[in-house]
């Protein structure tokens, strides 16, 4: 007869591939000693830029007890959103494939609550919560720890059958699981990560300079972009996906099959022009359900008139 641990992992694992996920890993809850000189670090050399809110909880992000109480197991899961094609940016703006439609953080939740349920009722109540980067949670960290994938030099989790083009999530639990092994690091020798960006944000292998990511000036910084990106933007409006999109093991990247995620169609047919007129009620229109609604009009605005002075 199964143990109650292997029993109930068995089910989870088989219910998260039931569920969409690509991959299902699972840790013992714990303090997360090894990250603890990493994060310091990156705190310390300001590499969070204006991103304020990732100083607090120093403890929490590294210890999932502090953020579940009784928290035995922490479920690390991974959905894919490697689009079925590229939006055309011949004219065009760019956007992180990440944002190319509903925001991921509502449509996975949604998805995650439903397997909570469907578990609960076959195994009976249990305490947990669920994060989709929420929270002071060290999703990648968990991810390597259960062996998901491995951390590459671009700070992105990477597995080697699908890439890097997935959404990472968590259900905390008080659950008494089997854990999983990490995976060898297969990044190698290779620098495409380094070498392509183009502000040098990737100041050494997986430590990422936040104030120089283009990602982080488009989307996270509130104030006025620094003239430091000037000519090195190449047409990022919100987001970037340069060091994904020249990682070799992307090769290996297939569509996803979530009809949520699929670009609406002002995303595929806009032009340069229609971006530089949009209004606050269109932005309202195309952005409703869309992460993007997170730079606000006039961050979306102050990005586009940032690309057009270079």
């Amino acid at each position: 007869m199964l143990q109650n641990s292997e029993k109930y992992t068995k089910l989870i694992k088989e219910k998260a591939k039931k569920f969409g996920f690509m991959s299902c890993g699972i840790s013992k809850a714990g303090f997360l000693e090894e990250d603890a000189p990493a994060l310091e670090h990156f705190l310390n050399n300001h590499f969070h830029g204006e991103m304020a809110y990732m100083e607090n909880h120093f403890d929490k992000r590294l210890n999932p007890q502090l953020l579940v109480e009784g928290s035995k197991s922490v479920i690390s899961l991974a959905y894919n959103y490697f689009p079925k094609e590229n939006i055309n940016t011949l004219d065009n703006f760019k956007i992180s494939k990440y944002a190319y439609a509903q925001d991921y953080h509502e449509v996975i939740k949604e998805i995650l609550r439903e397997m909570v349920a469907e578990l609960q009722e076959e195994i009976g109540e249990f305490q947990f919560r669920i994060f989709v980067d929420s929270a002071p949670v060290l999703e990648r960290s968990w991810a390597r720890k259960s062996g998901i994938g491995w951390v590459g030099k671009n700070a992105n989790l990477i597995t080697k059958q699908r890439g890097s083009f997935f959404f990472l999530a968590e259900i905390i639990c008080d659950l008494v699981l089997d854990t999983d092994t990490p995976v060898a690091d297969h990044c190698g020798r290779c620098r495409k990560c380094i070498d392509a960006c183009p502000t040098g944000a990737i100041v050494s292998e997986k430590i990422i300079d936040g104030s120089k990511c283009i990602s982080y000036a488009t989307i996270e910084l509130k104030n006025e972009i620094p003239d430091s990106f000037k000519n090195k933007m190449e047409d990022w409006m919100f987001g970037c996906d340069i060091c994904q999109d020249v990682c070799p093991w992307n090769r290996f990247s297939t569509p996803h099959q979530q009809p949520k995620f699929e670009p609406n169609a002002f995303l595929k047919s806009y032009t340069k022009r229609e971006w530089r007129e949009i209004t606050q009620e269109l932005f309202s229109e195309i952005f409703r359900k869309s992460p993007v609604k997170r730079t606000k009009f006039s961050g979306l605005k102050r990005n586009i008139d940032f690309l057009d002075q270079l």
